[in-house]
């Protein structure tokens, strides 16, 4: 599994444009014209990511945060950061 700071924004990001707020985000891809959505967990993380934090203290955060097991929350980031690269809003 690849985690820390594995997530990259890179150039791609030029093309997207975010908003987010408590009840989660919308990503605006405006090249493919398409809107990805996003619960309030996936915002944060969206967000966190954009400000550079890498994967590692985003999911230790998380699970502070949530009280959940540090091993599960880095499985489902694992598993959210390969749906965004899969809709090529990640890089790497």
């Amino acid at each position: 599994m690849e985690m820390p700071g594995d997530a990259v924004m890179g150039k791609e990001n030029s093309r997207l444009r975010s908003v987010a707020n408590a009840d989660g985000a919308a990503i605006l891809d405006t090249e493919a014209g398409q809107i990805t959505r996003l619960n309030s967990t996936g915002a944060l993380v969206w967000k966190a990511l954009e400000r550079g934090q890498d994967v590692e203290t985003i999911a230790a955060n998380l699970a502070t945060e949530t009280g959940q097991q540090i091993e599960g929350v880095r499985k489902d980031m694992q598993d959210f950061i390969d749906a965004l690269r899969r809709l090529n809003l990640l890089s790497r």
